[in-house]
């Protein structure tokens, strides 16, 4: 497809933030993205930043693969074919990060990795979910910091969260009047509103004990208390950014661990791959399959490996399987993946499992520390797809701490500030493995 051909096609958007996390903007997000299709509009999702497990949630509610849009790791090239993705959509929604305004101190590869730089680039008009608990027309003070604080942001307008009473909606109605900022919406404080969290945030969308209900309640209560009509018609788009390709796939069949506790993998790495012609073969740990024995390489993502230690310690077919795969072809693992090639795992009542012992690592999740942030890696050994020296983009997020690492390490590691990070990752023979999330390899 041309590029005068897409962007004729270009649907407009809007982006869903607000001032901070725990607001309400993930049901507002769900139940817009529901309440849109219902009226049978095609609704393409994305989610700003590097979050994994917010797209799953928006698939299920959008019916379309939810894409990650990052400033930081992506460059403008990959924005823009990570874009051409809402081709044939009637309507753009992403998800925001955090706070509207929340990024890091040092520009990546085209930002500093906030929701109102992938707003600014994609044109897409911000839609302001606040919290109004506590306060009514205090609210607008709020509101129109940011959207002032960024005069050149297209600012949509804002729904109100958590309206006590009809005093408290007028009183702060008033305020919003007073500050020129247009309300799209009014909802009512509700108890059943929150998604089930644990600690990496939202639980999986496949683990929600009923998701589809919930989707269909979010998308009940949003058309019942916002202005769909208006938020349609102030949904707008700039030219996308021209779009290169997506990542490359690391083999031609590539099995690729998928279950609650292997899932946590980029949408545009996976398109990336497919779309070069690879063929992903799915299997389950916890379901003790093996590997396809066909495969050129097997990867394990990031998850909860830690939930499920005692289960796939016991998985011996998956685990013979991923052995007999390492005497010759490549295996890599990311974050849960990685724990999963080591020695041992110990949960968090300080159980020790047994793990693949394709690496000598030996972490543990009952000495309990949080790692968070954007990750740069220059390979110092080859990994399945890419050469040493290659430098990576990707992030980490994760609670666990290494006991024991001590095979060579695979990469040298910064976080967003050039800062050396000691997860470095480590290699043995055919296996490698990292702590962060491949998001995307620097173009040569």
């Amino acid at each position: 497809m041309g590029m005068t051909e897409m962007t004729a096609q270009w649907p407009p958007g809007l982006l869903i933030s607000a001032p901070s996390s725990g607001t309400g903007k993930t049901t507002v997000m769900l139940g817009l993205l529901r309440a849109l299709r219902d009226e049978g509009l095609t609704v393409q999702p994305f989610k700003s930043g590097p979050d994994y497990i917010d797209p799953a949630f928006h698939r299920a509610a959008s019916g379309r693969a939810s894409f990650n849009l990052d400033s930081w790791a992506m460059d403008q090239k990959l924005l823009g074919a990570i874009a051409t993705q809402a081709d044939g959509a009637d309507i753009c929604v992403a998800e925001g990060s955090m706070g509207l305004y929340d990024g890091v101190a040092t520009r990546g590869q085209t930002g500093f990795g906030s929701s109102a730089e992938t707003a600014q680039r994609m044109g897409w008009p911000v839609v302001l979910v606040i919290d109004v608990g506590g306060q009514a027309q205090s609210a607008a003070a709020t509101a129109l910091g940011f959207k002032t604080y960024a005069p050149d942001l297209p600012f949509a307008g804002v729904i109100l969260n958590r309206v006590a009473s009809p005093r408290h909606e007028r009183l702060t109605r008033l305020g919003m009047e007073r500050a020129g900022l247009p309300v799209l919406g009014v909802l009512p404080r509700r108890g059943d509103l929150t998604l089930p969290e644990r600690h990496l945030g939202l639980i999986q969308a496949v683990e929600h004990p009923d998701l589809e209900a919930a989707i269909a309640g979010y998308a009940d209560f949003l058309r019942e208390h916002v202005d769909l009509a208006t938020i349609r018609a102030a949904a707008a788009s700039a030219k996308p950014p021209a779009a290169g390709t997506l990542p490359k796939p690391p083999a031609q069949r590539i099995a690729l661990a998928r279950d609650a506790a292997f899932s946590f993998t980029y949408p545009h790495l996976l398109k990336g791959w497919r779309d070069a012609g690879a063929e992903i073969l799915p299997f389950s740990p916890l379901a003790d399959e093996a590997p396809d024995s066909s495969a050129d390489i097997v990867w394990l993502p990031g998850g909860y490996p830690e939930l499920h230690a005692a289960k796939l310690a016991a998985a011996t077919t998956f685990l013979n399987g991923l052995r007999a795969h390492a005497e010759t072809r490549p295996v890599h693992g990311e974050c849960g993946g990685y724990m999963a090639l080591g020695t041992a795992l110990i949960d968090k009542e300080g159980t020790h499992h047994q793990m693949a012992g394709l690496l000598g690592l030996v972490t543990s999740y009952e000495k309990r520390k949080f790692h968070l942030g954007y990750r740069r890696a220059v390979l110092e050994a080859s990994m399945p797809g890419l050469e040493p020296g290659a430098a990576l983009r990707g992030h980490e997020f994760h609670y666990s701490t290494i006991l024991d690492q001590p095979d060579a390490p695979l990469a040298q590691v910064a976080d967003a500030d050039g800062n050396p990070v000691p997860e470095t990752g480590s290699h043995r023979g055919h296996v490698t493995g990292t702590f962060f999330h491949l998001i995307t390899p620097e173009e040569a």
